[in-house]
């Protein structure tokens, strides 16, 4: 029996729980929670003026829901912050931008500790720093502590290996002391890496200092090259402290949000204050409905960014109000392991800092609104030319598909997959073609395809679960046709589409339903079928490439017997490719130097099989 909603919606608990909308394609289309799933989910199904735009049309489009009841209310905000950031859902508030952040990472754990890059706080003992408003800003605070305190950046298991290799690069350009060599004693490193340990904390004057005086030593002594590269280090360092401006009137580590909004778009800033000193700031594309508050807005970015991210700070100052405020105190403080606190300043220095936040994202609102506007026209309003133009709908995930080969190398394939018309790299999958023997296209896109939908229903959550609202492939008809046959044989139904080529290999139209239809190359639609299409083609040989440097692709002439490296060159120096070895006769074979009667008909033997294994 299907599902009736009407009868689901009486069998629903009043229990805390997470509620998760499916639509007709069975996908994902709004997570939430709720203290009474019995009462929340019935409301989305009762008649009222009040719901929403967004509310309406989701409703709209529910097929089934489903619902996980948990212990506590608390409990449901956690699951429904890993259903969101997992599955995505459309009507759900999304950060359009999914950032992870760079800390400093200095393991004092280790005999003799390095400074390293992270995007993860382990529960490991080791000291972190952060996070950082950039990777390269990270990048650059290493470099320069690493070349002012000599700090070991090699992978060396210490004391254990000391003496076992010779020191490695930094130490002969000055920029380690060598310990992997016992040329700086445990207590003389450890002293370098408690004045690593000031600096990272906020005292920067000792470097500074130590900078300064050894500048100005050199000058004195004219050896002003030198001098130059001690200034230039000054000036980096005083760049870095530079950017500790905005202080707060306490040691706190805390974290400064606002936004700024208008019809389409919203951008949240994050001011970044650890022990009472700015280190980084951040902002946040956030995909809204016109309809939405921005308290509620703010509220799940607030819950979708700390899902995210390892460090939570022990204050929180948001611009608005938060109708869930004490639930998230609960479930931050749970995880940060000390009590967190959300404030709402009104006045005095933190209510001044809320508003240069707010300044600050409606200065990049304005700014890049143009830039989204592009982005979008680039991206979904393309995707609306192509529904348009082939008259569908809901074409969310589109997959594409390319085969890479040089004549006589294996076979490679390619899965690139567009959503919502940006590229979503996670979801790509890479092919070695297994079942077929020389550059036959058409077979080996069948294997890839047969291979990719395997996957479907084998239960494995392996990224091949979720289907696609429409697939391109790089040719026309022929392609069409075998993609058709291999998904009619799954008893999938998902709308293929192909590229019809000119005389010049360029696209003139989209070849589906068995017709060709033109399409302006000048639209955008266009122009996102031809980004999808060379980046498939990339994919694949980026791939094959890869593979041909690590030797792992290899002539199909190796995998015959008796044909050797120097037989295997002799072919391929008389007849140049391997089309032409396989169109070749025993005696045309037999003519090359070093071939025997024996090995002739081995290699013809060899590709008659091959040919009738292809057909």
């Amino acid at each position: 029996m299907g599902f009736v909603i009407e009868d689901e919606l009486k069998k629903l608990p009043r229990q805390p729980g997470v509620y998760i909308m499916h639509d007709k394609k069975d996908d994902i289309i709004y997570v939430g929670k709720a203290v009474s799933l019995r009462n929340r989910v019935r409301q989305y199904f009762q008649s009222s003026k009040d719901k929403s735009p967004k509310i309406k049309q989701m409703v709209s489009k529910i097929e089934r829901f489903e619902y996980i009841v948990t212990d506590s209310e608390l409990e449901a905000l956690v699951l429904e912050n890993n259903l969101i950031k997992e599955n995505r859902p459309r009507y759900n508030t999304m950060l359009r931008d999914d950032k992870t952040y760079p800390y400093i990472k200095l393991t004092v754990k280790e005999d003799y500790p390095r400074l390293q890059i992270v995007r993860q706080i382990k529960k490991d003992k080791n000291k972190y720093f952060g996070p950082f408003s950039s990777g390269n800003a990270v990048r650059d605070t290493i470099n320069l502590l690493n070349k002012v305190y000599k700090l070991r950046t090699c992978n060396r298991n210490l004391p254990k290996d000391i003496g076992e290799e010779r020191p490695c690069l930094d130490y002969f350009i000055h920029q380690c002391d060598a310990p992997c060599q016992n040329y700086i004693s445990k207590e003389d490193y450890n002293k370098n890496v408690a004045e690593v340990l000031h600096f990272l904390s906020g005292d920067f004057e000792p470097i500074v200092d130590k900078i300064r005086t050894e500048m100005e030593r050199l000058s004195a002594e004219l050896k002003f090259e030198e001098a130059a590269k001690q200034r230039d280090l000054l000036n980096s360092v005083l760049h870095v402290t530079q950017k500790q401006k905005i202080t707060s009137d306490d040691a706190k580590d805390r974290d400064i949000i606002a936004m700024a909004r208008d019809d389409k778009d919203a951008v949240v800033q994050i001011f970044f204050i650890r022990e009472g000193k700015m280190v980084g700031r951040e902002h946040h594309y956030v995909q809204v409905a016109m309809d939405e508050e921005k308290a509620d807005i703010l509220e799940s970015f607030i819950k979708q960014f700390y899902a995210g991210t390892p460090f939570v700070p022990s204050q929180i100052i948001s611009q608005y109000d938060l109708k869930d405020g004490e639930l998230i105190c609960e479930w931050l403080s749970s995880k940060r392991g000390s009590k967190v606190n959300i404030i709402v300043p009104k006045k005095g220095s933190k209510e001044k800092l809320v508003d240069l936040a707010m300044k600050n994202a409606e200065i990049v609102l304005t700014k890049d609104r143009e830039k989204l506007q592009r982005q979008e026209a680039k991206s979904i309003g393309a995707v609306k030319e192509i529904e348009e133009l082939l008259s569908l709908h809901d074409l969310h995930r589109m997959e594409a598909y390319d085969i890479s080969n040089i004549s006589g190398v294996q076979s490679v394939g390619s899965m690139v997959v567009y959503e919502n018309g940006m590229p979503k790299k996670s979801d790509y999958r890479k092919f070695k073609i297994k079942t077929v023997i020389g550059p036959n296209d058409y077979a080996s896109m069948k294997e890839v395809l047969t291979r990719r939908f395997e996957h479907v229903t084998d239960g494995n959550d392996n990224g091949f679960n979720k289907l696609p609202d429409i697939i391109l492939m790089d040719g026309g008809k022929g392609q069409v046709n075998i993609c058709l046959q291999v998904i009619e044989e799954f008893g999938l139904h998902i709308p293929v589409c192909g590229m019809v080529k000119d005389d010049n290999h360029r696209t003139r139209g989209l070849y589906y339903n068995n017709e060709e239809i033109p399409i302006d190359t000048h639209s955008q639609g266009f122009l996102l079928i031809t980004r999808i299409q060379d980046e498939a083609h990339r994919f694949a040989i980026e791939y094959h490439r890869s593979l041909r440097s690590k030797t792992q692709v290899k002539s199909i002439l190796d995998d015959i017997d008796g044909i050797g490296s120097v037989r295997r060159r002799a072919l391929m120096k008389h007849f140049k490719d391997i089309e032409n070895i396989r169109n070749a006769t025993v005696e045309e074979l037999m003519k090359i130097e070093g071939m025997n009667k024996k090995a002739a008909i081995a290699v013809n033997e060899f590709f008659i099989k091959a040919k009738q294994q292809n057909v």
